[in-house]
C-alpha cells in the first residue's frame, strides 16, 4: 500500500489554480522529496495531505484513508516556520504534543526520554523553551513531530539554520526513522540534500507536476547534453563558443550544457585551449531545477508590470 495517493487533485484560490490536476504516489517506507520554487504549490499540496485544506477536485488518501482524524494521527509534521510554546518546559511540551495525537503517557514518556538522550538535551529537559539555543529548540521541534511515532513524517526545510554538527545529527535521525519503516516527505530548496537523501523526487512548478522519479530517472531524461570541463584559463576560455547553451561555474571546473555533439565540441575546444579534464556527466538536480524554473522573458515582463 502507498503511504500517500494523490489522484487528479486540483486546488483553486479564486481563479488561481495553486495545484492543477496533480497525481502522485508515495511508496510506504520511502524518503520522498518535494521540490519547487516558492509559490509553486508545494505547501498547498502538503496541507491537502494533512487535511488542513480539501481539494476542489480529485482525491487525497493517507494509508488508504481519506480526510479522517485517524489518518491525521498517523502524520507528524515539522513546519518550516518553527513555533513552540516558549514558556513550557521541554518534557512537558513534548508530552503535550504526544497527547494531541491520542497517545497515552505510558507510550509517550519512553520515546521522549530516548530522543532527549540521543540529542543530548538531558540537562535542558525541565528548562523552558525560551532558555534554549536555536539549535536545541529545533531539535525539540523535531522530537515534537515524532513523539507519537507517526507512520508518515512530513519535514519542511528541516536543516534550515542548523550548524553542520546538528544538521548531521538530524540527518542521521531521519535515516534511522526511514530504516524503522517511517515514510518521510522531505520538502526542501536544498537540491544537494534532496540528491543525497531522497529515494524519489517530485517537483511541482506553477501548480503542475513536472518531475516524479528516482534521481537516476530524472537525470537520464536531462543528461544527454552536459559535460564537465577543466581548461587552462577557466571560464574565460569558454567564451565565444556558440555550442554552449549555459555554464554552471564551480571555479575549478565548469559544467556546460551543449547544443552540439560533445566530441565535436571537444575537438573545437582543444584547438583553442589546453583541456585538462573533459567528461560526459549527468546534470545535478540543481541544474535541472534551474532549467525548469528559470523565469522566461515573458515572466520577467509580467513581473515588472509590462504585460498587456
Amino acid at each position: 500500500m502507498a503511504a500517500i495517493e494523490i489522484s487528479s487533485v486540483t486546488k483553486r484560490f479564486g481563479t488561481y489554480a495553486a495545484v492543477n490536476d496533480v497525481s502522485l504516489s508515495v511508496p510506504e517506507g520511502a524518503i520522498y522529496g518535494f521540490i519547487g520554487p516558492n509559490g509553486s504549490g508545494k505547501t498547498t499540496t502538503i496541507r491537502m495531505i494533512m487535511n488542513i485544506l480539501l481539494p476542489d477536485a480529485g482525491e487525497v488518501s493517507v494509508f488508504g484513508r481519506q480526510s479522517s482524524s485517524s489518518a491525521r494521527d498517523d502524520v507528524g509534521y515539522l513546519p518550516e516556520e518553527r513555533g513552540l510554546y516558549k514558556r513550557m518546559p521541554v518534557r512537558r511540551l513534548l508530552r503535550y504534543y504526544g497527547q494531541l495525537k491520542g497517545k497515552p503517557l505510558k507510550d509517550i514518556d519512553p520515546v521522549i526520554t530516548t530522543w532527549i538522550e540521543r540529542f543530548q538535551l538531558g540537562p535542558w529537559a525541565d528548562k523552558k523553551i525560551e532558555a534554549l539555543s536555536k539549535g536545541m529548540a529545533q531539535k525539540v521541534q523535531f522530537i515534537s513531530a515524532i513523539v507519537s511515532k507517526p507512520r508518515l513524517l512530513i519535514l519542511d526545510e528541516p536543516f534550515t539554520g542548523l550548524d553542520p554538527v546538528n544538521a548531521d545529527t538530524l540527518k542521521d535521525a531521519v535515516l534511522d526513522l526511514r530504516r524503522a519503516g517511517t515514510t518521510i516527505v522531505f520538502s526542501t530548496h536544498d537540491m544537494s540534500a534532496a540528491e543525497r537523501l531522497c529515494d524519489r523526487i517530485f517537483m511541482i512548478f506553477k501548480g503542475q507536476k513536472v518531475l516524479d522519479g528516482t534521481l537516476d530517472e530524472i537525470q537520464s531524461t536531462y543528461g544527454q547534453d552536459t559535460v564537465r570541463v577543466r581548461v587552462s584559463g577557466g571560464r574565460a576560455a569558454l567564451a565565444d563558443f556558440s555550442e554552449i547553451e549555459s555554464v554552471n561555474d564551480f571555479g575549478n571546473y565548469q559544467d556546460l550544457r551543449l547544443t552540439s555533439d560533445p566530441q565535436a565540441f571537444l575537438q573545437k575546444l582543444s584547438q583553442k585551449t589546453a583541456v585538462q579534464h573533459f567528461e560526459l556527466t549527468k546534470p545535478s538536480l540543481h541544474d535541472i531545477f534551474v532549467r525548469i524554473a528559470q523565469p522566461t522573458a515573458e515572466d520577467l515582463k509580467r513581473s515588472v508590470g509590462g504585460a498587456d
